[in-house]
């Protein structure tokens, strides 16, 4: 969840840290924090309860904190409430200056409470309620016993159970900074004498493209310019760098108002990598997955693994895995999937979809099933992240850099790149000719244009949600496929405005449901599937005869439905496997308009962060 940066170099720190923090703040802004060591060694740590501006108002955008080497941090709480006293680094001793060991930390020490009963016995006291002031004072302990920052590091490494990544400066080694990690990210990046740490790419693209990833379970020391990897052995160990393909100005807003919107409109250019990536000479090709058309041929049945809005692109491939390639498909929310004891065959597929490819529970559901010998494929956005490299195959999304915490182009390449493993599939298991195959592959190349068609008729929606900016509660629903949209639909509603929303699979509203209904309420109904769409009209009908307004998403020729709802967006045609492409986007601006209108953060909504790091 936190951020988590670290410099040491030529330039004063304090800048390079809060610029870096600034791009980091979508994991965590409950309080940020800078340690900075200055030219005479002495540490100085400045914290703040809040955004991030507070702290940058507080030290003078860094000015009034000078050393080359330092590392900071910018907080999502889990133990202990937001406060200063809690915010990060923290400190080993009383004060700062007696302190061997500074750091910060991102994840959750589960044992942390048996941790600290042991120190207190010790002769340690704590100031703070958070497990990471028991991290940092667990690796002083034993920096007393064996004097040595790595022996320090791995033997606390050892002792700490649950998820983290580690920042560590050390008051007898001025001029390094440690970090280590278990299931929670961490990079590194070095360029001409200068060395960063951070918790995400963005926070150090603008100084280097060329990034290591400390793998887990191990540890790194960054000085003068450079870095050493070791494993929890203490043994060194060589890492090969990866290159950051995109540009430092895919992180920047570019002249929208906030990062939902640019990434919003970036949708169409998303989809159109993500399908030239994959699309060649008219087939969709699979070999940079490893996947061989044996595999697919033996497949029983297939598993879906996420979260949140990926999960909800699981949702909707259920459907269109099924219906094209006639595999059974089964979705599982990560958190639950190892908990439930699942049933999975030797010739299972499971699928772990995660933006990031660090969210914690659809890395542990990956884990178990690789436990039990099942071939696993991730379909994840970032390059090396812990999912893509111990995941069996790999699908990347091309989206880039996604900052905003509510995702959108992510869940649109997912969505995307779903329809393209069921085209595939099947085909190569000849449930559909090469006439139907080259129909499919040219509906998925007709979505770009589709949705920039969509985006530039935006204001329409933008009027509508100002109307409705202070609803009480919405509700989305739909059948079969548009259920699926209508769940995430539901979601960028909720996360961005605030406004309680519920999706709900639309035969099921007079199951209860609609005893919700009063007059003014908003119901969203989504309507591409032509086989499900008088039934879908009839539910609305039903919650319309008990004061709803109602809003619908339909495709373009069934202009009827002015006669029964409200307010209509129409989307174009394309195959209806692939409608949900279309249908959310303006959904996605429905949630983002409604939030502008009411004066919310919409990129940094309360109590969330972007990468779910720790369970």
């Amino acid at each position: 969840m936190c951020g988590i940066v670290g410099y040491t170099g030529r330039q004063e720190a304090a800048p390079i840290l809060l610029e870096g923090l600034s791009r980091l703040e979508y994991r965590g802004y409950d309080s940020a924090g800078l340690a900075v060591r200055g030219k005479k060694g002495k540490v100085h740590v400045v914290k703040a309860k809040g955004r991030l501006k507070v702290l940058s108002e507080k030290v003078d955008g860094g000015r009034t904190l000078q050393g080359n080497i330092g590392i900071g941090h910018t907080r999502w709480a889990t133990h202990g409430e937001p406060s200063e006293m809690n915010a990060h680094p923290h400190i080993s001793s009383g004060c700062v200056d007696d302190s061997q060991v500074v750091g910060v930390h991102n994840g959750i020490i589960e044992n942390y409470q048996e941790l600290k009963e042991k120190l207190i016995k010790a002769g340690y006291s704590f100031y703070s309620q958070t497990d990471t002031e028991i991290a940092v004072k667990l690796i002083d302990y034993y920096y007393n016993k064996y004097n040595s920052p790595s022996a320090a590091i791995a033997k606390a490494m050892i002792r700490l159970r649950g998820s983290y990544a580690l920042a560590i400066m050390f008051k007898d080694y001025p001029n390094q900074i440690w970090t280590a990690r278990k299931d929670s990210p961490m990079i590194i990046g070095i360029t001409d004498g200068e060395a960063f740490i951070a918790s995400d790419v963005p926070a150090i693209l603008r100084y280097t493209r060329n990034i290591y990833y400390v793998g887990n379970m191990e540890m790194a020391c960054l000085e003068n310019g450079c870095v050493r990897f070791f494993n929890i052995e203490e043994e060194e160990i060589k890492k090969e760098t990866v290159e950051i393909t995109w540009d430092a100005e895919a992180a920047e807003k570019g002249g929208y108002e906030h990062f939902m919107m640019k990434e919003i409109h970036e949708q169409p250019k998303a989809l159109q990598d993500t399908l030239s990536s994959l699309v060649r000479e008219d087939k969709i090709d699979l070999s940079v997955t490893g996947i061989t058309s044996e595999m697919i041929k033996s497949l029983s049945d297939i598993h879906i693994v996420a979260c949140g809005s990926a999960w909800h692109v699981g949702i909707a491939a259920q459907y269109v895995i099924e219906d094209l390639s006639r595999i059974p498909v089964r979705v599982d929310v990560a958190s639950e999937f190892r908990y439930r004891n699942p049933i999975l065959n030797k010739d299972s597929l499971v699928i772990v979809i995660s933006q990031s490819g660090e969210t914690a529970d659809s890395l542990a559901a990956l884990r178990e099933a690789k436990s039990r010998g099942i071939r696993t494929l991730a379909v994840v956005n970032v390059v090396g992240s812990s999912i893509a490299r111990e995941a069996d195959h790999v699908l990347y999304t091309l989206a880039g850099p996604e900052i905003s915490v509510a995702t959108t182009k992510a869940y649109c390449t997912q969505l995307l790149v779903t329809y393209m493993l069921a085209v595939q599939f099947g085909y190569v298991r000849q449930l559909m000719d090469k006439k139907r195959y080259a129909y499919y592959i040219h509906e998925l190349r007709t979505l770009p244009d589709k949705v920039k068609g969509l985006l530039e008729d935006k204001e329409r929606i933008q009027w509508f949600s100002a109307k409705y900016a202070h609803a009480h509660d919405a509700f989305f629903i739909g059948r079969g496929l548009d259920y699926a949209i209508s769940l995430e639909g539901s979601l960028k509603m909720k996360e961005v405005s605030y406004v309680h929303s519920e999706a709900y699979a639309a035969g099921e509203l007079k199951h209860g449901t609609i005893s919700l209904i009063e007059d003014r309420t908003l119901l969203v109904g989504i309507l591409t599937q032509n086989s499900l769409y008088e039934k879908t009209v009839s539910n609305m009908v039903e919650c319309k005869s008990r004061g709803a307004y109602l809003m619908a998403i339909a495709t373009a020729g069934h202009y009827e439905i002015e006669d029964t709802a409200d307010f209509t967006i129409y989307i174009p045609r394309v195959d209806e496997h692939f409608a949900g492409s279309l249908a959310i986007i303006p959904l996605q601006l429905l949630g983002y308009y409604t939030s502008v209108a009411k004066g919310l953060d919409v990129d940094k909504p309360r109590n969330l962060a972007k990468s779910v790091t720790v369970e």
